[in-house]
């Protein structure tokens, strides 16, 4: 049987190793840091990590802003509230002008029944490849989730990374 790991843990892994090494990565979340594990990053950085509260908009403008002061933001939030409740931000603030924010998601799908249908994530796919000149990458488990995550720090433009909340086999 195959070894159960979460995405999200290794998406706080890779951001801290990050950000060890680039003092521009910068994270922002939405209240969901113990979730998304981009704590992990704040216990070590506390000055790079941004709590924007339930504030999801504000907070993409605010990764828009940094990214134009040469910044490498990544706004961390559950899945459905990263597209669904700050579109027009990610439109407007960071596609147009071509702004180099990463946007990270956790607890995608359906898979997190224990939030309930307002948490299912099951547009965002959808609405985050309509967006101009954005990648969009689905990690398919832990490994591919590290490597996701440091590709689109290196990678100069648009990332949505889509996550999961529970564990996934190592494929």
């Amino acid at each position: 049987m195959s070894r159960l790991l979460f995405t999200r843990k290794a998406y706080g892994r890779a951001l801290l190793e990050l950000g060890r090494k680039n003092k521009d990565i910068v994270v922002l979340d939405a209240y969901l840091s113990e979730s998304t594990k981009t704590g992990v990053l704040a216990a070590e950085f506390p000055e790079r990590h941004f709590e924007m509260g339930i504030a999801e908009a504000n907070m993409i403008g605010t990764a828009a802003g940094l990214a134009s002061c040469g910044k490498i933001p990544f706004a961390s939030t559950f899945a459905v509230f990263a597209t669904c409740r700050s579109f027009d931000q990610l439109r407007t603030s960071v596609a147009y002008p071509n702004l180099n924010v990463k946007v990270v998601a956790t607890h995608g799908g359906i898979t997190v029944g224990e939030d309930g249908a307002s948490h299912h994530a099951i547009e965002d796919i959808a609405l985050a490849c309509a967006l101009p000149n954005f990648t969009v990458i689905v990690a398919a488990d832990a490994r591919e989730t590290e490597e996701a995550v440091r590709a689109a720090a290196e990678h100069v433009g648009r990332v949505y990374i889509k996550l999961t909340r529970p564990a996934v086999p190592v494929v």
